[in-house]
């Protein structure tokens, strides 16, 4: 296991929003969205709310916008929608509102995935950012690559990522 940089010296629990991008899903089936509040609570977070929204960029941009002014919520993580698909519209629906992107994560994030599922890595677009002082993730909808990426990359340095917007 790698060295953690900058661990914290207490145990922190961050207050997070999960959303779940998809035509097709409902509370029944949402295993990504499932996975996710899983692995925050699991590691000690609070799941303030799980939505699923429909693959409409106006509406993943409305729900965006909406957790922004919301006071409580320090990071929202969006699964689904990330692929090349023309119904896969999350990627440019955050995109055009992130105050700051954290590039790293998507890089990584593909790296992780190529080792799993080799060459097809190259059509994900997860990305991550800064908006309205929120850390947003974006990850692809299936559910080995939300488990890959929260336990990898998210669960990690959640902690570490909202302090830093404190500072």
């Amino acid at each position: 296991m790698t060295p953690i940089p900058h661990p914290t010296s207490e145990p922190v629990s961050v207050t997070c929003a999960v959303i779940t991008v998809s035509d097709t899903r409902s509370p029944a089936n949402d295993s990504s969205g499932q996975t996710i509040q899983s692995q925050l609570t699991a590691a000690g977070h609070r799941v303030a709310m799980h939505e699923i929204v429909p693959d409409e960029p106006l509406l993943i941009q409305a729900k965006l916008q909406q957790l922004g002014g919301q006071v409580g919520i320090q990071a929202v993580i969006f699964n689904g929608g990330t692929g090349i698909a023309p119904r896969d519209t999350t990627y440019d629906a955050i995109q055009t509102l992130l105050d700051k992107e954290l590039p790293g994560f998507g890089e990584i994030f593909r790296y992780l995935s190529y080792q799993d599922i080799g060459s097809r890595a190259i059509a994900s677009r997860a990305t991550a950012g800064i908006y309205r002082n929120l850390i947003v993730f974006s990850l692809p909808g299936s559910t080995n690559a939300v488990t890959l990426g929260m336990e990898k990359l998210i669960v990690p340095e959640l902690v570490h990522l909202t302090g830093l917007l404190k500072v």
